[in-house]
Formats: C-alpha cells, sequence, structure tokens
C-alpha cells in the first residue's frame, strides 16, 4: 500500500510539473513571436501575427491544474509551509496531540472543499458553462483537476493521520521524501 501511494503522490508531482512545463512553453512561445513579429516589422516586412490566443485565460487554467495536483505530493516530501516556532518548544505528548488536531482540522477543510469543488464541477457540467475568454473551455474541465487534486489531497491526509495514529510518523514533519 505504501509504495501505491507513494506512486500516487508522484504522479500528482509529475502532472503538476507538466503542467508548468506547458505555461512555460506557450510563454515562451508568445514572446517568441512578438519578437520575431518586431524584429519583422522593423526589416519593413509583414508581421506574421503569430499569438497564441487565450494565453493568459489557458495558463491560469494549467495554474489552477498544477496547484491543485501538486498538493498531496509536495505534502508527502514536506514541502509544505509550516511554522514550528511553538511546536518544537512543547512537550512531547503535546506536540502529537496537536499535529493530530492539526491534521484532522486540515481533512475537515479539505473535505469541505472537496465537497462543494465536486458540487460546482457539477452545476458547470449540467449547466454547460464555458470560461468567457477567447477560447471557450468548458469549465468542468479545469474543475474536475481541481477535485482530482482535492482528492489525492485527502488521501495524503488521511495517510498523515493513519501514521500518526499508528506511530509511523512521529510527526507531521517526518513524513519522509518519496524515493
Amino acid at each position: 500500500m505504501r509504495r501505491f501511494l507513494d506512486s500516487l503522490y508522484r504522479f500528482g508531482g509529475y502532472i503538476s510539473a507538466l503542467q508548468l512545463t506547458a505555461i512555460m512553453v506557450m510563454v515562451v512561445l508568445q514572446v517568441s513571436g512578438r519578437v520575431l513579429d518586431k524584429g519583422l516589422l522593423a526589416l519593413g516586412m509583414d508581421s506574421l501575427g503569430l499569438q497564441i490566443p487565450g494565453l493568459a485565460e489557458l495558463a491560469g487554467f494549467l495554474l489552477l491544474g498544477a496547484t491543485f495536483t501538486g498538493l498531496a505530493y509536495t505534502l508527502s516530501v514536506g514541502g509544505h509551509i509550516r511554522v514550528d516556532l511553538l511546536h518544537r518548544v512543547l512537550p512531547e505528548s503535546i506536540q502529537k496531540a496537536l499535529d493530530l488536531l492539526v491534521t484532522v482540522i486540515a481533512l475537515a477543510i479539505t473535505g469541505y472543499a472537496t465537497w462543494y469543488s465536486v458540487l460546482l464541477t457539477y452545476d458547470s457540467y449540467d449547466f454547460g458553462d464555458l470560461s468567457i475568454g477567447m477560447v471557450p473551455v468548458p469549465l468542468w474541465i479545469p474543475q474536475a483537476v481541481m477535485v482530482v487534486g482535492l482528492i489525492w489531497l485527502l488521501v495524503a491526509l488521511l495517510d498523515v493521520l493513519a501514521g500518526l495514529i499508528t506511530g509511523r510518523l512521529a510527526h507531521i514533519k517526518d513524513e519522509a521524501p518519496l524515493e
């Protein structure tokens, strides 16, 4: 089971990285196209009109996907920002109780967000909502990616909670990086 969960988290990290790479490629192509067009105009030639329609909107959807699909991976490698100034000075027993409490709260918030994101995605699909930019994208597609990322985060948080309860993890920060 451990290998499966680590693979699941890693897959989310790969998907996130691919989406960030796609954003970078689109921006580089857009900038290169503009530079080429400006150069052609400076030489007295006609512009090629190299533009990626709706780049900002598509990049926004990809950024949403990259953010949410990378959450579980980031948690599994200890990459989430944690403020532990108080945590470090507390007795061990209180640290463990605090870790359990924080994980349960995170599970509740993530569960709430997941539930309502599923409802939003279904409504967008049911009503046929489209984005309002140059490229009409069915909104349920980026919303579904967000839901998948939230579900992955729920699984990762349940994994952390189980690790804390069973003693596999002494603290939330003990989650070892994936190999």
